[in-house]
């Protein structure tokens, strides 16, 4: 069953997206949600709610990015001028969906590093790029509030291998980890976005904005039409199903006739078998009869050609 708009949790792709995109509420929030999972300050950050990748072909994947973040570069010995950040929320624990995170957030990388070299430019350009998934469920089964994702040297782990990407992954409900309080507080209140439980000044001051904005007439409105639209997707899925069902059934009605239309043929190919079996019983039944009358006039006749 949908939600109510006043229901929905900074899990919630909708209200998530709705707060980033709000002006004079979106900058300041994403800003928030960085400084507390990177426990530092953020200065200027350039905010693309929405940001999407197109595939090169149509043939080809693309990509939607829920927020992405431009902020000053992190490493002084990289030519960067910018790091990228791309925060995610995601419920959906459905057991394909969670396995093929890895590759999803492979991809998000991959999507982003293409777009962001121009023509010529030093590899040391590329920018620094983070995907932050906040999720729901525990995607690898460790029950850890924080998995860091980077790449590395199997044979050398101590070897410094810094390719500039890394992917976080921020469970909601995990004890595992040394975390910070602040980061515990942020994702529980995430997940569970009630008055309750902003129990800090951070979290009580994004509270205000989440429900500014899920007051906001327009958002109201924005929410009542996607829930058109999926009720319509619903009722056209519907719709698919009872034409679907209405297909098979006449395929099995047809089915039904054909076989009972091989029954019936049988069922005459046995009746004509067992009338020309009957036929040939009587007629191997009448020649017996004539042997045996033939029979019985070879004996009259021998007894009459006997010697008096």
């Amino acid at each position: 069953m949908k939600k109510k708009l006043e229901e929905l949790n900074l899990t919630d792709n909708f209200l998530f997206g709705s707060m980033v995109e709000r002006e004079g509420i979106g900058e300041e929030f994403v800003r928030t949600l960085l400084e507390v999972i990177f426990g530092r300050k953020f200065g200027e950050i350039q905010i693309v709610p929405q940001k999407v990748y197109s595939g090169s072909d149509t043939d080809l994947h693309g990509v939607r990015l829920d927020v992405y973040v431009e902020t000053d570069s992190d490493d002084e010995d990289s030519l960067a001028k910018a790091s990228v950040y791309d925060v995610e929320p995601e419920q959906n624990d459905n057991k394909a969906a969670v396995q093929g995170l890895p590759r999803r957030t492979r991809f998000y990388h991959a999507k982003i590093d293409a777009a962001s070299l121009g023509s010529g430019e030093d590899y040391r350009c590329l920018k620094q790029v983070t995907v932050v998934m906040i999720v729901t469920f525990d995607p690898f089964g460790s029950d850890r509030m924080v998995y860091t994702i980077r790449n590395m040297c199997q044979e050398e782990p101590g070897i410094t291998y810094d390719d500039g990407a890394k992917t976080l992954f921020l469970y909601t409900k995990g004890k595992r980890g040394r975390t910070t309080k602040k980061l515990r507080e942020l994702l529980h209140y995430m997940e569970d976005t009630t008055e309750e439980n902003a129990v800090n000044p951070t979290l009580k001051k994004i509270h205000k904005a989440v429900e500014q904005v899920r007051h906001d007439k327009e958002v109201s409105l924005g929410y009542m039409k996607i829930f058109e639209i999926e009720e319509m997707l619903r009722e056209e899925g519907r719709d698919e199903v009872r034409e679907a069902e209405k297909a098979n059934t006449e395929r099995e009605r047809l089915r039904a006739d054909a076989a009972e239309q091989k029954a019936d043929a049988a069922e005459k190919r046995v009746k004509e078998a067992e009338a020309e079996n009957a036929a040939l019983m009587q007629k191997l039944s009448d020649a017996m009869e004539k042997m045996q009358e033939l029979s019985q006039e070879v004996s009259h006749l021998r007894q009459q050609m006997k010697p008096a």
